[in-house]
């Protein structure tokens, strides 16, 4: 095997680029060395994992580091499939820096024996943005158009849409492209506003990549094989189909994907109308759940699309087959979530018009969507205008006189006025430095009330992200990475100490996958089994492990998250361990405790329930 990692450097300010060197040993993939390069050159760094375009399945994902116009600090986001073409270029990661004179397009293409070639040409983006099927759909159209024949294979596009050049949370989206055209299942770079960062601080709004480079030292499938036949006693595809089974189908609950398995499950803990359903009882949750989800929202989905069998994959072949699909449109749980019931939408029609209008724009969905229904609550609330937002009407947010049709369609029209008013900047409606910046300044012309229904977690001065849709108090513990799985969000109680700890033990355990490119969906054996890889491959198990923890420490060196700023993300946490013993029965004394505390001084508590993750999470991640 090679034990050099290649890094192609290029200066968009002047076109030149360069091909500089890493040896494996001292660093081993896109998080370790983009935390290296980032720290030294501000860069914005693309990479593939040492295991792209092998046999191993889930490890094609293509891995995005830098330090995040939203959050602030460094961040890490990935694409599902992306690197699979990316390893055609014959390289392991792209470093951009400077920024170009103007947005263009970055051409990139090498053909076996040959050197790649590297191009920088502008585009006249508002246009581009605005024809055809607009946003990152007309730029692929465009770039694919423009670019396309002159590659050999099928290349791969990264997008950006106008979020990035008028917000912090922009996205890049890529789609594989299949003889020539491209198809309908979006992968996204969605949080940390990498969009965002590509589009203005290296003036890149596109980039086409593709090759015919073969690496001889790609990994056999019989050998991949026999290690998964010494681990597990199965081969690969057997243990991988036994792994991923939530993401393809699950028989006990008849649905499958993040979307299907997540609804079905989640009864009294669904969030919904902005976390407004943390304040009702659990009678009313779960007949929100039933009425509306279980019974239309969900149905809908498990007939036309897990009934049909519309599945795809990202671009490799996998036997997850997670992208649950109907026609054009994809169904995460997480978008659909955040642009469904938090935001009043319980119906597919609605939350696909909606959602889609944020992906033509190239929002981070996660984030927008929670900004989304926080703006609609203040809406409702009369907290502000629709005059002051660029909107037509008030939202239907009170579930007692909702109908689940055209309800949800007046809130998802609602919902696309206000994305165009974010891109417009309409009204008051300014959203260049974030929602958390916004919504300070809200604060101090209308008083704390307006921000106080927003939940985000609050990073330096003015980072901010909206959390993962679980209603767990680990999607806001103080993690020098938040809007990801590096943390913990299961629904078990822990103490503040243990569940830093806890979320210190994932940030290693997803650090272990995405520093090898491998897909999270396949954790259920890729974290025990990467660094056995390792070993085989490079002799080097003990180092990878050192590397990854010495990784984890020096991102959490960086941390500077902020205690909550507004009282509903305080409340999450405290209705929280409420309906854990009230709804629950958990009388574990340690979870008595804390709600006695919250009891008597909410405030008081919250921060120190706050600082004592910090502390566990800090005990956890010390490099020495």
């Amino acid at each position: 095997m090679k034990n050099l990692q290649k890094v192609l450097f290029v200066d968009a300010s002047t076109s030149f680029y360069r091909v500089n060197h890493y040896k494996i040993g001292e660093f081993f993939g896109p998080v370790d060395l983009g935390l290296h390069l980032a720290g030294k050159h501000k860069s914005l760094n693309i990479g593939a994992g040492l295991l792209a375009g092998s046999a191993i399945t889930g490890s094609n994902r293509l891995i995005f580091t830098g330090f995040s116009p939203a959050w602030g600090g460094f961040y890490i986001s990935s694409m599902g499939g992306a690197a699979l073409v990316f390893d055609n270029l014959g390289i392991n990661m792209l470093s951009l820096v400077g920024k170009a004179p103007t947005p263009s397009v970055l051409y990139l293409n090498r053909q076996q024996g040959g050197e790649i070639q590297v191009k920088i040409e502008p585009i006249d983006i508002d246009k581009v943005w605005n024809e055809g099927r607009r946003g990152i759909y007309s730029l692929m159209d465009y770039t694919l158009e423009k670019y396309g024949h002159k590659y050999s294979n099928n290349p791969r596009i990264l997008v950006t849409g106008p979020s990035a050049k008028v917000t912090d949370f922009g996205s890049i989206c890529s789609v594989p492209i299949k003889n020539g055209e491209l198809t309908f299942t979006d992968t996204w770079a969605g949080r940390g506003g990498f969009g965002s960062k590509m589009f203005q601080e290296y003036g890149i709004a596109a980039i086409i990549y593709g090759g015919t480079f073969v690496d001889d030292d790609l990994l056999e499938r019989k050998v991949a094989d026999q290690w998964f036949v010494d681990k597990y006693n199965m081969k690969l595809a057997a243990k991988d189909i036994e792994t991923t089974t939530k993401y393809r189908f699950d028989k006990k609950l008849g649905t499958g994907g993040t979307f299907g398995v997540n609804y079905a499950s989640l009864g009294g803990s669904m969030l919904s109308f902005n976390y407004k359903s943390i304040y009702m009882s659990e009678e009313e949750r779960l007949g929100i759940h039933d009425k509306f989800v279980i019974n239309h929202y969900l149905k809908q989905f498990n007939e036309e699309t897990i009934a049909t069998k519309s599945d795809k994959n990202c671009g490799e072949p996998c036997v997850a087959v997670c992208k649950k699909m109907n026609g054009k449109f994809k169904k995460d749980y997480e978008p659909y979530q955040t642009m469904g019931p938090l935001s009043g939408i319980f119906d597919q029609r609605a939350a696909e018009r909606l959602n889609h209008h944020a992906d033509m724009y190239g929002f981070d969905a996660i984030s927008v969507g929670g900004t989304l229904s926080w703006l609609m609550e203040c809406l409702s609330d009369g907290l502000l205008t629709p005059q002051e937002l660029g909107v037509k009407g008030i939202p239907e947010f009170n579930h007692k006189d909702f109908d689940v049709v055209s309800s949800s369609m007046h809130n998802a029209q609602i919902g696309v006025e206000l994305l165009d008013s974010i891109i417009e900047k309409r009204g008051i409606l300014d959203l260049s430095d974030g929602a958390r910046k916004f919504a300070h300044i809200l604060a101090k012309e209308k008083g704390k009330e307006v921000m106080d229904s927003f939940v985000y977690s609050a990073y330096a001065r003015k980072g901010w992200m909206v959390p993962n849709q679980y209603w767990t108090p680990g999607v806001l513990s103080p993690m020098s990475i938040m809007g990801k799985y590096y943390m913990y969000y299961g629904q078990d109680f822990y103490s503040p100490r243990e569940l830093g700890k806890k979320g210190a033990q994932r940030l290693v355990g997803e650090i272990t996958l995405d520093n090898i490119g491998m897909c999270r969906f396949h954790r259920g054996w890729a974290e025990e089994m990467m660094p056995e890889i390792m070993e085989s491959l490079y002799g080097q198990k003990k180092a990878y492990l050192d590397n990854v923890l010495v990784t984890a420490s020096r991102i959490n060196g960086r941390n500077s998250s902020v205690f909550w700023e507004s009282e509903r993300s305080i409340d999450l946490v405290y209705t929280f361990l409420q309906r854990k013993h009230n709804v629950e029965n958990n009388n574990d004394p340690k979870l008595i405790k804390w709600l006695n505390a919250f009891n008597k001084n909410k405030n008081e508590a919250a921060m120190n329930f706050w600082y004592e993750m910090h502390q566990g999470m800090q005990e956890s991640l010390r490099e020495f």
